[in-house]
């Protein structure tokens, strides 16, 4: 390690696919996902997911950057702070929609606009989807994601351009640590400020996602086949379960153990 590894950034995305939420602290649950992290998705027409059966769903099932890029060039925002999630997408700077997602008004504004936006780009009607305690992650695991920012700096370096971090769509970023040093820490726990916090579960393998720019929303690159040709994997990031209750702030020390 080249010196001591920090938080850098908390993140959450509230809806599967749309922007980051970042944050100054973050309650970690044992055993949980982010709070609030991929809660709600919008189905990409295909109907499948049941709120009374919560279940996995492969992320093809929902509006998401592998298959829709397009969804980059909004940005979007969710406020619970009325004790309702209510989600404002914006599109060049002006507000498109708004919906309280806990009422059926609330997410057919949603819905509506997104038929229209991306009426060339799915297969059905879109559809706004949630069930309590339920996360539309990547990985049927109830996973926390960290992503070592050095590592993403020597992908710039072999790309020849800067990347935006957020392409890889993290809950956390670290820095401080070796370039790939977060692949030698599977199985391993990770402490916060000294006190045990995350078990090191797996490696993430990166999926056409991260080939688009998520300030232009376009496709720029073939990421994972840069990853795949100057290092020898298509991995970036890793799975970390949490092993206690307990804020998570920016700033705060990282320890491998």
């Amino acid at each position: 390690m080249s010196g001591t590894i920090t938080i850098h950034a908390l993140n959450t995305f509230p809806v599967k696919g749309m922007s980051v939420q970042a944050h100054d602290a973050v309650q970690a649950t044992a055993g949980e996902n982010f709070p609030f992290d991929r809660s709600w998705a919008i189905e990409a027409g295909a109907r499948k997911f049941d709120a009374a059966a919560p279940a996995y769903l492969p992320k093809t099932a929902f509006t998401q950057l592998m298959s829709h890029e397009k969804v980059a060039a909004l940005e979007t925002s969710m406020d619970v702070s009325g004790g309702t999630p209510v989600f404002t997408i914006n599109r060049g700077g002006k507000q498109v929609a708004r919906g309280d997602l806990s009422t059926p008004v609330g997410r057919q504004i949603i819905e509506q606009f997104m038929a229209a936006y991306m009426k060339d780009d799915l297969r059905g009607s879109p559809r706004v989807v949630h069930a309590d305690g339920h996360h539309f992650t990547d990985v049927p695991a109830k996973f926390i994601s960290i992503l070592n920012l050095a590592s993403v700096r020597e992908i710039e370096r072999v790309a020849g351009k800067p990347l935006d971090p957020l392409r890889f769509r993290a809950n956390i970023h670290i820095d401080g640590a070796q370039p790939w040093a977060e692949f030698s820490w599977l199985g391993k726990t990770l402490q916060v400020d000294g006190t045990p916090a995350f078990r090191v579960a797996e490696r993430i393998q990166r999926c056409a996602a991260t080939s688009v720019d998520p300030k232009t929303a376009v496709r720029d690159m073939n990421l994972p086949r840069t990853l795949m040709s100057a290092f020898q994997h298509d991995d970036c990031g890793i799975y970390v379960s949490a092993t206690a209750d307990r804020v998570l702030k920016v700033g705060q020390q990282i320890t491998i153990v």
